[in-house]
């Protein structure tokens, strides 16, 4: 393959020459050409032991906080982002996940003949009309680098997001989702964007660790990126959290990854390796992540956003204030 550079505008010409015929192909592409981001991966095939016996039989993203389940929260922060192709990575028992985002026609037929106008309203708004769903499966469990890799299909050649619903996040009262504020950076950076928070150091070995160079107020060019380092191998105390933007070369990198920490193919060694080909920023996002794979952080989200529900949230307050703790 030849590359062509036109001489005034700022494009690239690149011809390809197919040997089986004798036809020359020129391919306009523009240097300056911005992407969006329109793809979100959700990984959801785990197995969700921490919360057995209640995941023996249904998804542990199905479980509820107060009246959403787990996988609706992070769909619904995609979408508030701008993105509309909600891609699923699925195991053997995650159906349910799907029929959650399907239309329920008797459920749909029963409320419109009974006139309970705002229940079928808010069926309906589970799955808006401008949402596209493609769901795949990970036949093994080999890791979280290896359930990315399984979207790459359906991803294509495009940047995307991946939101792991175990950690529900909330932004700012008043302000942007947690993924609408890696996008908008995302706009201006054209470049993969990790969310992090600053973690106990005792707690290191939970995350992948980021280390790098602060150039502005709560963005960081990452240099360095570690999985589930002990406290004293630790390089920060920067800990990702469960939302990244990456760029589709993070594939190539996923699927020339050795085995890592516990046996699988992990995104932080992917990520690590991009690190050599391109620019990774993290993002101290605003707002609070709830840990909700631990049966503590489940129980947080539940009782703090249960406060804050329109429906429950001030008898919910009463109730409590009344409670004798001992």
């Amino acid at each position: 393959m030849a590359g062509l550079a036109h001489a005034d505008s700022g494009f690239s010409l690149t011809r390809r020459l197919w040997p089986w015929r004798d036809t020359r192909i020129f391919i306009i592409q523009n240097p300056m050409q911005k992407f969006t981001l329109s793809k979100a991966v959700f990984p959801v095939a785990g197995l969700g032991t921490r919360f057995l016996p209640a995941t023996k039989a249904q998804p542990k993203e199905m479980m509820p906080i107060v009246d959403k389940p787990l996988i609706q929260y992070a769909v619904e922060e995609a979408h508030a982002a701008g993105i509309r192709h909600m891609i699923f990575v699925t195991g053997r028992s995650k159906r349910a996940i799907e029929d959650h985002f399907d239309t329920a026609y008797e459920l749909e037929n029963e409320l419109e003949m009974a006139e309970k106008h705002e229940l079928l309203a808010l069926v309906r708004s589970v799955r808006p009309d401008n949402m596209n769903f493609s769901y795949v499966r990970q036949p093994r469990s080999l890791g979280l680098g290896h359930a990315v890799l399984c979207a790459e299909h359906l991803v294509g050649n495009e940047p995307f997001a991946v939101l792991l619903a175990d950690d529900l996040m909330v932004g700012p009262p008043g302000g942007l989702s947690v993924m609408a504020q890696m996008a908008a950076q995302f706009e201006r950076l054209q470049q993969s964007i990790l969310a992090v928070q600053e973690v106990p150091l005792e707690q290191t070995r939970r995350y992948g660790i980021v280390a790098g160079e602060v150039i502005s107020p709560g963005l960081i060019k990452v240099h360095k990126i570690v999985e589930k380092p002990a406290p004293e191998a630790a390089p920060s105390r920067m800990g990702v959290a469960g939302r990244y933007i990456l760029t589709p070369a993070i594939f190539g990198h996923i699927r020339r990854q050795a085995t890592g920490v516990g046996g699988e193919i992990q995104l932080t060694d992917g990520i690590s390796s991009l690190l050599s080909e391109e620019t990774v920023y993290a993002l101290q996002y605003q707002g609070k992540r709830y840990d909700c794979g631990s049966k503590e952080g489940f129980l947080e989200a539940t009782v703090e956003l249960a406060l804050q529900h329109p429906e429950v949230g001030q008898h919910f307050r009463q109730y409590l204030n009344g409670l004798k703790l001992g």
